[in-house]
């Protein structure tokens, strides 16, 4: 059975959501830049470091990690920092 979602990989970030991690001071440049864009296609994409073996066997109920998929986590000042770029509905 088919997905109701999923990601167009042909998608291209169109606009950082937020501030820079230059700005936001959370990237040194030898181990990642932890960001959120936004695609041409209006889904998100999310710059994180990969934890998925760490949580996968402590997600809370209601939460599934499907094949493909990755937990990521990001500094909170990314994802505060792009607050004002996010629109309520």
């Amino acid at each position: 059975m088919a997905r109701p979602w999923e990601a167009d990989p042909g998608a291209d970030m169109v606009r950082r959501l937020g501030r820079s991690p230059e700005e936001l001071d959370t990237t040194n440049h030898v181990k990642g830049c932890p960001d959120i864009w936004e695609l041409d296609n209006g889904d998100i994409a999310v710059i994180g470091r990969d934890l998925t073996p760490l949580y996968a066997h402590r997600l809370p109920e209601g939460a599934l990690i499907s094949p493909g998929e990755r937990l990521v986590v990001i500094p909170r000042a990314t994802l505060i920092s792009a607050k004002a770029d996010i629109p309520d509905a």
